[in-house]
C-alpha cells in the first residue's frame, strides 16, 4: 500500500534578526492511508510548523513532502486544517460555516452534504444556531464538520482541543475516535498533552526540543475506547514520559 503522507529529509531553518533558526532537523516519516498519527513534543519544538509544510503553507528548507506520491507545492482543498482558535463566522449560521466550502455545489448536494455531516459530529437540531449561542465544544464540532463536508484526504488538526476544560477535551477526544472510525480519514495530530496522544493516536511521533528531530516513534496497539487505568496505558505513558524529559510524580 502506498503511503498517503510521506515526509523526506525534511529541514526548517527561519531567518530571524539576521540570524539562523533551526526549527526542523531531518524528518522522515511515513503515515499510512486512514491512519491517526500524533506529533507529540515540547511547545516550540517545530511541529506546527511541519503541518504548515504538510499543507503547503510553508516550503521546507530541504528535503519533502509528499502526499499520494506528489510533492506538495501549496494549499490544496483536498487537505484541511482545524485549528485551536474558532476559525467560524460568528455572523453565520452552524448550517451556513458548514457549508462554506460546497459553494460550488448544487443547493440539493450542499444539503445532503452538510445534513450528513452535521449528523456525524452530533449537532443536529442546531443547523440554524450561531456560534455566539454554542459552548467552545460545539464550536469544534463545527470546525470538524466544515473539515468533513469538503470531503478531505488528510486533516491536520494542530491542538484543536487545547483551550477547552478537561471535561470537554475529553469527550471530544472520544468523538473524534467515533468520526475518524466512521470516516476513514487520515489524520496528522498535533499536541504537547501526552494522555491526549495515548487516547487517540495509532503511532505517537516523538519531538526533541529545538530543532525538532524525532527522537522515537511509539505504537499504540490498545483497542478504542482506551482504558485509562490499565497497565498497558500507563506503560506507554511513564515512557513517553522519559522521552519527554519529564518526571512521573508530582
Amino acid at each position: 500500500m502506498q503511503p498517503k503522507v510521506v515526509f523526506e529529509k525534511v529541514n526548517k531553518v527561519f531567518e530571524r534578526r539576521g540570524a539562523d533558526l533551526e526549527v526542523l532537523a531531518n524528518i522522515d516519516l511515513s503515515v499510512a492511508p486512514g491512519e491517526f498519527v500524533c506529533l507529540l513534543g515540547p511547545s516550540g519544538c517545530g511541529k506546527s510548523t511541519l503541518l504548515n509544510i504538510s499543507g503547503g503553507f510553508e516550503q521546507p528548507t530541504s528535503g519533502r513532502v509528499l502526499i499520494d506520491g506528489e510533492p506538495v507545492q501549496g494549499p490544496n482543498p483536498r487537505r484541511v486544517f482545524v485549528f485551536q482558535e474558532y476559525g467560524i463566522f460568528p455572523w453565520a449560521s452552524v448550517w451556513d460555516n458548514v457549508a462554506l466550502g460546497l459553494r460550488h455545489l448544487s443547493k440539493d448536494e450542499q444539503h445532503t452534504i452538510v445534513a450528513q455531516v452535521i449528523d456525524l459530529v452530533g449537532l443536529t437540531g442546531f443547523e440554524s444556531t450561531y456560534p455566539q449561542e454554542l459552548s467552545g465544544g460545539m464550536k469544534q464540532r463545527v470546525e470538524v464538520a466544515r473539515a468533513l463536508a469538503v470531503d478531505p484526504d488528510v486533516i491536520f488538526m494542530d491542538e484543536p482541543f487545547g483551550a477547552l476544560d478537561s471535561l470537554t477535551r475529553l469527550s471530544l477526544r472520544s468523538e473524534l475516535i467515533r468520526i475518524w472510525r466512521k470516516s476513514g480519514k487520515t489524520i496528522l495530530f498535533v499536541t504537547h498533552d501526552v494522555d491526549e496522544s495515548i487516547q487517540l493516536a495509532q503511532r505517537i511521533v516523538v519531538f526533541s526540543d529545538r530543532p525538532g528531530s524525532i527522537k522515537e516513534i511509539i505504537p499504540v496497539p490498545l483497542e478504542h475506547p482506551r482504558d485509562l487505568g490499565s497497565p498497558e496505558y500507563g506503560q506507554i505513558k511513564n515512557h513517553l514520559y522519559d522521552l519527554l524529559g519529564v518526571s512521573h510524580k508530582v
